[in-house]
C-alpha cells in the first residue's frame, strides 16, 4: 500500500510544526441575521484560501461514466452505532439501514488517525497524517495542499461543500475545490447556527437544527445543478460530543437503557504504590506491575479524566444519559439523510447518484473505560462507511476488505471518471463496491496519533493492524506497548506483547511499521507553540 516515490511532499514544503495562525474574534457581529466582515477582509480571505503554489496536475480519465456523488462526514459516529448492526439494540436508524440494505456495508473501515482534522485532512487530499501534516486539531493547513474537488472542478464538475470544515485552526473561509460554500467556524453547533456562504455569515434562527439546515441547502443545490455533473461535500456537526438531537427526536430513548461493553472495567485502576517491590526485593515489572492482561498505566490514568468514564467531560453528564443523547443525536442525523435519499429518488436521480456515508473517526464507549477516540484500539479506529448507488452496486453487497480514509479520494475521483491523482497514497475502492475483488488490495493497515498539548491523557501512538493481529507501540511515555490477537480476543482486553512464541510475529510487525514510515516520510515527532491553558486537563488547570 505504500512504496518510494508515493505518499510524500515536496521535502522543501513538508512539515509537521508550525505556530498556529491568529484567530479573528468575530463575536461582535454575531447578533445580525445577515453579517458583514470588516472591509476587504472577505476578498483578502477567499483569495488567501484558494492560493494554490500550482494548480493541480490534470489526471487522467479513466473510462469510467462520470455520475453525481454526494460525500455525506459525520462527526465522531462509531461504526457499529447503526440499527442494522444490532450493537444497541434500540437505536433506530432507518435510512443507514437503507444504505446497507439496497448498497454497500465496507465493514472494514479504518481511519488513519482517529481525531477530527488530521482524518478530514486525509479524506480530501488522499494522504497519510505524517504527509499532509494536519497532525491534530490545531495544526495550521499548509499552503501546498491539493484537494481532491479540485481535479473535479478542473473536469466540469459543479462542487459544494456544506457544514464542517474543521481542518488547520478554527477558519470557515470558502477553501480550494469548492464552486459553492457554506462552512461552520470551528465545532460548529447543533442550534443557533452561524454560516459563512460565500464569504458572507448568516446568522439562522436559533431555534433551527444545523443538520436539518445543512440538508436543506444540500438538496437546494442539487436542484439547481441536476444536469449535472455535480459533487456535494456535506459534513454535519452530528455526533460530537455536547451531543444535541433535533426537538423531535428529544427524549425518544428516555426509558432506555445503555449499553456497557465488555471492557467497560478492563482496566480498572489497579498501578502499583511507589517504591515498589517483589518478594526478592526488586522493583515490580511486566505482569507484576502491569497486571494479569498488561494493560498500560496511560489507560488506567485516563478512566478518571476528561476522555475517561469516571469524569468524562468533566462531569458534565453521566454516561447512561449522556450515550443515550448521543444515540438521539444519531437518529436525528439518520432523519435528514433519509430525507436527502428520498429527495434524489423522487427528482430520478437516485438510482445513478453514488452516495458515501462515512465518519470521521471512531469513538469509544466505555471501553477500557475510555470515551472519545485517540487511541488505536477497535471502536476508536473503525468507522462507519456505506455506499448506494444501484446502478452502480448490487445491492446488499459487504466489503470484507481493509478500506481508510485515505480510499476516498481515489474513489470519488474514480467514480468522476479521472485516475487518481500520482501523489495520493490511497487506492480506489470502487471495483469492491461493484462486487470485483483485488488480489493485490492492501493485508495491512497503518496508524499514527501525535500527543495533544490540550489532551495530554492520550500518548504518541504508532501501530499496524493485519486481520488477525494488532501492534500498538507508544512514544514518550514510559508504559508497555500491546499486541492483541483479534481473532480470540475482539475486545482487546489480554496483551500477549511478552509472550515468547509470538516474538517473531511481534518483531516482523514493528519492522514493517518502520519501513512504512521511513519509507513514507514519516520519522519525525511534530512540535508547535502551545501556550495556554489545557482544556482537558483537570490536574493541571490554570497552568503553562
Amino acid at each position: 500500500a505504500y512504496g518510494a516515490g508515493r505518499c510524500r511532499r515536496d521535502p522543501a514544503t513538508h512539515r509537521m510544526y508550525g505556530t498556529q495562525p491568529s484567530n479573528h474574534n468575530h463575536k461582535a457581529m454575531m447578533h445580525l441575521k445577515r453579517i458583514a466582515l470588516p472591509a476587504g477582509f472577505a476578498a483578502l480571505a477567499i483569495s488567501q484560501a484558494a492560493a494554490q503554489p500550482a494548480a493541480p496536475v490534470p489526471v487522467a480519465r479513466n473510462g469510467e461514466k462520470p455520475r453525481n456523488v454526494i460525500f455525506i462526514l459525520s462527526d465522531d459516529h462509531r461504526y457499529d452505532f447503526m440499527g442494522f448492526t444490532g450493537a444497541v439494540p434500540w437505536l433506530q436508524t432507518p435510512a443507514l439501514d437503507r444504505m446497507a440494505r439496497e448498497g454497500a456495508c465496507l465493514k472494514n473501515a479504518f481511519v488513519t488517525t482517529s481525531l477530527s482534522s488530521p482524518s478530514r485532512a486525509s479524506i480530501l487530499t488522499g494522504l497519510f497524517t505524517h504527509t499532509h501534516t494536519v497532525v491534530d486539531n490545531q495544526a495550521p493547513k499548509p499552503d501546498d495542499l491539493v484537494f481532491f474537488p479540485q481535479y473535479l472542478q478542473q473536469n466540469g464538475y459543479r462542487t459544494a461543500f456544506f457544514g464542517k470544515w474543521h481542518m488547520g485552526n478554527q477558519d470557515d473561509m470558502p477553501q480550494p475545490g469548492f464552486d459553492h460554500w457554506e462552512g461552520f467556524r470551528g465545532q460548529g453547533t447543533y442550534y443557533n447556527t452561524v454560516l459563512n456562504i460565500n464569504g458572507e455569515r448568516v446568522k439562522f434562527d436559533p431555534e433551527l437544527y444545523s443538520t436539518d439546515i445543512l440538508t436543506d441547502h444540500a438538496i437546494d443545490f442539487v436542484r439547481d445543478n441536476e444536469e449535472g455533473p455535480f459533487f456535494i461535500y456535506l459534513s454535519y456537526k452530528s455526533v460530537h460530543s455536547g451531543f444535541q438531537p433535533s426537538p423531535s427526536r428529544k427524549g425518544m430513548y428516555k426509558d432506555e437503557k445503555a449499553v456497557y461493553p465488555p471492557s467497560f472495567n478492563v482496566p480498572e485502576y489497579g498501578i502499583p504504590r511507589l517504591p515498589s517491590k517483589d518478594a526478592d526485593g526488586r522493583p515490580l515489572a511486566g505482569r507484576g506491575w502491569y497486571g494479569e492482561n498488561r494493560l498500560p498505566d496511560w489507560v488506567k490514568n485516563q478512566r478518571e479524566s476528561w476522555h475517561g468514564v469516571d469524569y468524562q467531560y468533566h462531569g458534565a453528564l453521566p454516561y447512561e444519559e449522556d450515550f443515550r443523547n448521543y444515540c438521539e443525536t444519531v437518529t436525528s442525523m439518520d432523519d435528514a439523510i433519509g430525507r436527502l435519499l428520498d429527495f434524489l429518488q423522487a427528482e430520478g436521480l437516485g438510482e445513478s447518484t453514488l452516495v458515501i456515508y462515512m465518519g470521521d473517526n471512531g469513538f469509544t464507549w466505555g471501553e477500557h473505560g475510555l470515551i472519545d477516540k485517540r487511541n488505536f484500539y477497535e471502536p476508536s479506529v473503525r468507522v462507519p462507511m456505506l455506499a448506494y448507488c444501484p446502478e452502480l452496486i448490487p445491492a446488499g453487497r459487504t466489503v470484507e476488505e481493509m478500506v481508510q480514509n485515505i480510499d476516498v479520494a481515489p474513489t470519488i475521483m474514480a467514480a468522476c471518471g479521472l485516475a487518481k491523482a500520482p501523489q495520493m497514497c490511497g487506492e480506489s475502492f470502487l471495483p469492491l463496491l461493484k462486487g470485483g475483488t483485488a488480489a493485490d488490495w492492501r493485508k495491512r493497515i497503518y496508524y499514527e496519533y501525535y500527543w495533544e498539548y490540550a489532551f495530554p491523557q492520550t500518548p504518541t501512538v504508532f501501530g499496524v493492524r493485519t486481520d488477525r493481529y494488532k501492534y500498538i507501540r507508544y512514544h514518550g511515555i514510559w508504559d508497555t506497548n500491546e499486541f492483541f490477537d483479534l481473532q480470540e480476543d475482539p475486545y482487546e482486553t489480554v496483551n500477549l506483547i511478552d509472550h515468547p512464541e509470538l516474538q517473531d510475529t511481534i518483531r516482523s510487525l514493528a519492522n514493517d511499521l518502520y519501513d512504512w514510515l521511513e519509507t513514507t516520510g514519516g520519522m519525525q515527532i511534530p512540535l508547535k507553540r502551545s501556550v495556554y491553558y489545557r482544556h482537558g486537563d483537570h490536574r493541571n488547570a490554570k497552568t503553562y
